[in-house]
């Protein structure tokens, strides 16, 4: 006798031949354990923590990682923006400053003081002529702007020649730890 597979007949299911399809019930087995085992995974994941939590008796977690390579334009934007917040701060200290000098009377004083030492002859000079307010601010919203160029390429080219010595010596080593 050969070992060939018998055929289904076409008229009958294999409940009906009385034979059961041996090829079709592993299969159906097979992905009903999938569909189980997949079940049960999920539901063990949906009743695991979302945060890790240390186990008991072990300290923090610790990573020791490598910075190996800064982005310039992230670098270029941050320093901008770090840049003209340090120009708005050094234009408002430079105006209040002046303000409170103004109000305590600094500047009468001073007129009085050179009209002392200089005699009568210099009775139309006035500090605020040389040292005024609109002179002053100007002259801060300039050194403002060339600190802000300054500072934006500076720290641009830093990170540039950082990326450079990483690439050589392998960057700058960090240990992370988790808060326990």
């Amino acid at each position: 006798m050969t070992d060939r597979p018998t055929r289904r007949p076409t008229g009958g299911s294999a409940a009906d031949t009385g034979r059961e399809d041996t090829a079709v019930r592993p299969l159906t087995q097979r992905v009903q354990e999938k569909l189980a085992s997949a079940a049960e995974e999920a539901r063990r994941n949906a009743t695991a923590p979302t945060a890790a939590v240390p186990a008991v008796g072990r300290g923090p977690r610790r990573a020791r990682l490598r910075l190996t390579r800064i982005d310039p334009w992230s670098v270029m934007k941050t320093a901008f923006l770090l840049s003209v917040a340090l120009g708005i701060v050094l234009i408002v200290s430079v105006a209040i400053v002046w303000g409170v000098l103004s109000a305590a009377g600094v500047w009468d004083s001073v007129n009085r003081t050179v009209q002392d030492i200089v005699g009568s002859e210099s009775s139309t000079f006035n500090v605020k002529d040389y040292l005024g307010t609109s002179r002053v601010l100007g002259f801060t919203m300039v050194v403002s702007v060339v600190d802000v160029v300054l500072l934006t390429a500076v720290a641009t080219l830093g990170a540039f020649l950082y990326n450079m010595a990483a690439a050589l010596i392998g960057g700058i080593e960090v240990t992370l730890a988790e808060d326990s």
